[in-house]
């Protein structure tokens, strides 16, 4: 074989065993800001704090805003879902990715308030791999709402 051969062999085997950006795994922060009308940057646990100053913040869930999850040892960049639908004061479903298994997309999914006080702060989400309601409590900050939600007739309940 000449050299070219080997050259073109080589940049061949290059590209199928590097991964591609389309290969990439779909994260969280990626899918609430492309499925919402939140518009922040850095990771999830990050988001809460952005937030200030550019969206109203608050323990009220609403459909199209952002619940965000706080970081753990089991979730260290932690984690945020758009809320699709409020089915009561303590239930909402939820579309959000890289929750059940890396970079799934779910849509519909049940989350639950499980906080004492009934502002968001603690939550349980559904679990693909167990169908059920996950193993743990999972603690949030809570929902960050686009601009047209701030303005809604319902009062927002403001957290710091």
């Amino acid at each position: 074989m000449t050299g070219r051969v080997l050259g073109a062999l080589g940049a061949l085997l290059m590209m199928v065993a590097m991964p591609s950006a389309a290969q990439a795994r779909l994260q969280c922060v990626a899918f609430a800001r492309s499925n919402s009308e939140i518009q922040l940057t850095g990771n999830a646990r990050d988001w809460w704090g952005n937030a200030e100053g550019a969206y109203a913040r608050g323990e009220t869930p609403r459909p199209g805003a952002v619940l965000a999850f706080r970081a753990t040892r089991a979730m260290p960049m932690g984690h945020v879902a758009v809320v699709s639908k409020v089915v009561d004061e303590r239930h909402v479903l939820l579309n959000h990715a890289n929750w059940s298994r890396p970079g799934m997309v779910e849509r519909g999914v049940m989350a639950v308030d499980v906080s004492e006080a009934g502002d968001w702060s603690e939550v349980r989400v559904w679990y693909g791999p167990t169908k059920s309601l996950g193993m743990r409590n999972s603690p949030a900050f809570g929902f960050i709402y686009p601009t047209d939600l701030a303005a809604a007739d319902a009062p927002i309940k403001h957290k710091g």
